[in-house]
């Protein structure tokens, strides 16, 4: 068997070459996707929680409260 080194192998981070265009575009990606997703869950967590939803949970931590005091 011939050893043959880095064959088949992808450049490490810190070498040059196409390895590291390669890995500086998948963190490109990588923090788009991230801004994307921010963006989206800022809407979400800005939206008003609906009042019925409210009610259930002011419910759920007075039976809470009421069950610790026993």
């Amino acid at each position: 068997m011939i050893d043959t080194p880095d064959q088949g192998r992808k450049p490490r981070a810190g070498k040059s070459g196409a390895g590291d265009s390669a890995l500086e575009e998948a963190r490109l990606r990588q923090q788009a996707i991230g801004v994307k997703l921010r963006h989206l869950f800022d809407e979400v967590v800005n939206e008003p929680v609906p009042d019925e939803f409210l009610e259930i949970l002011r419910r759920a931590d007075e039976r809470k409260a009421g069950g610790d005091r026993t």
